[in-house]
């Protein structure tokens, strides 16, 4: 469908569609991963930012150690320097392994093999740094940072991948052997104590911090989920209140029916004549029902709008989306227009189909529903935020946007249904009054 034309009101676009000359040039590859990164779902963002967070924790690490090595190098020597560099390669890959192996991260897990090797390299590591210390290649104040930063960053990941009172143990285990060892290979001066006091510190914060983001990412997940059971239960809900009124209204009837045809049947095999008057009633209480079930479909289907707008806003705050409806035209005392019932009923569907639309297809935080009367014409607009899956600029369509659109067009209206920049979605409708 082709752009409104720019004095349609509420459907005028001030934003240009994003296109093959917005993304040419050096910026492309930048504004694309942007435009991917806004249409990825809440979850979905989270998780690459924890993600991303101990990617950066990792190269932080690799930094500060790095700037280290080139201060010591020149007393290390060279094969202990290398050996040094190797060690903490591998310290870094064995971190970010284990990390990504979390369950709070949606793995199955580490084994135990995995664990055991990181221990083992991080063990390594510091061992290295003070056995230098040991052959007087180090001074205490190069060897106590140093410490430091590895038993901090090693926390992390074992604090994430374990259960919280085992990774608890094995930290502290870790730090008392590595402090002990400082000790031993010395001298007991300040640095120790500084370096002992840090470590306490340190540790445990990086650990709890591991812990406490992918955490995050779990329950992100689980309100997720409840998000989109309570979208099924919404439905599930309507169906058994329609299914309640259909029982309600054939239950008798066809209680009726059955005991009046038996009854008709039974006369009929004595000769009565009275058998034609009980089934002239059972055609009466069928007609009469048709009748009832036409009234319940008609009351189902031709939806109210000011309700269906009421219910939107509710169903919409209750999923955590801030809905705003402004529908100041129709219910202001100085400026209230008269909308045709079948105007109301096919603009109640676009409000009940958008919400659903939302619901489902969006991970969305705010909502705004616009319904404006005035020159012989009725406009809503519905546009939400988290729009998923598709360039800008592009149309939407789908089953329930082609039944919306017959719909509007059994009234003389139309439907606009595109995807705008800032993963947004607008859901415009405008009906000709005069028409229907």
């Amino acid at each position: 469908m082709t752009e409104p034309d720019a004095d349609a009101g509420p459907f005028r676009d001030p934003e240009p569609a994003a296109g093959p000359a917005a993304e040419a040039g050096p910026r492309g590859g930048v504004l694309r991963w942007l435009q991917r990164a806004r249409r990825m779902s809440g979850p979905d963002r989270w998780r690459h930012y924890t993600v991303s967070t101990m990617y950066f924790l990792a190269l932080f690490e690799a930094v500060l150690i790095g700037v280290w090595l080139s201060n010591t190098r020149d007393g290390m020597g060279t094969v202990p320097f290398a050996v040094v560099v190797v060690l903490l390669l591998a310290h870094l890959t064995m971190q970010i392994k284990l990390s990504l192996t979390a369950p709070f991260l949606g793995a199955a897990g580490p084994t135990g093999r995995l664990v055991a090797l990181h221990l083992a390299i991080v063990s390594a590591l510091l061992a290295a740094a003070l056995a230098l210390r040991a052959a007087d290649r180090l001074d205490p104040a190069e060897l106590g940072p140093f410490l430091v930063w590895v038993l901090m960053f090693a926390a992390g990941p074992v604090v994430l991948a374990l259960p919280l009172r085992t990774s608890g143990v094995v930290v502290t285990a870790l730090c008392a052997a590595t402090l002990l060892a400082a000790a031993v290979v010395g001298p007991r001066e300040q640095w120790l104590a500084v370096t002992a006091a840090t470590t306490a510190l340190g540790a445990p914060f990086m650990g709890l911090t591991y812990r406490a983001s992918a955490w995050g990412v779990k329950l992100v997940d689980e309100l997720d989920a409840a998000r989109a059971a309570q979208a099924r239960l919404a439905v599930a809900e309507e169906r058994l209140r329609f299914g309640r009124d259909l029982h309600d209204v054939l239950g008798r009837n066809l209680a009726v029916m059955a005991l009046k045809s038996e009854l008709a049947v039974q006369l009929a095999q004595r000769g009565r004549p009275e058998a034609a008057d009980q089934m002239a009633e059972v055609q009466r209480v069928a007609q009469e029902s048709q009748r009832e079930i036409r009234a319940v479909v008609r009351g189902y289907r031709a939806a109210d709008l000011h309700a269906e707008l009421a219910g939107a806003r509710a169903v919409l705050r209750a999923a955590g989306v801030d809905c705003a409806v402004d529908e100041t035209d129709l219910t202001a005392p100085h400026r209230r227009v008269v909308v045709p019932e079948g105007a109301q009923s096919a603009l109640a569907w676009v409000v009940r189909e958008g919400t659903t639309n939302v619901l489902r297809h969006a991970d969305a935080r705010m909502c705004t529903i616009t319904l404006r009367a005035a020159d012989g014409t009725a406009e809503l607009v519905m546009d939400n935020d988290g729009a998923q899956d598709s360039e800008p600029g592009t149309p939407a369509d789908g089953a329930g946007l082609t039944g919306l659109r017959e719909r509007l067009a059994a009234v003389g209206g139309t439907l606009n249904a595109q995807r705008r920049t800032g993963g947004r979605f607008r859901l415009a409708a405008r009906i000709d009054l005069e028409a229907s």
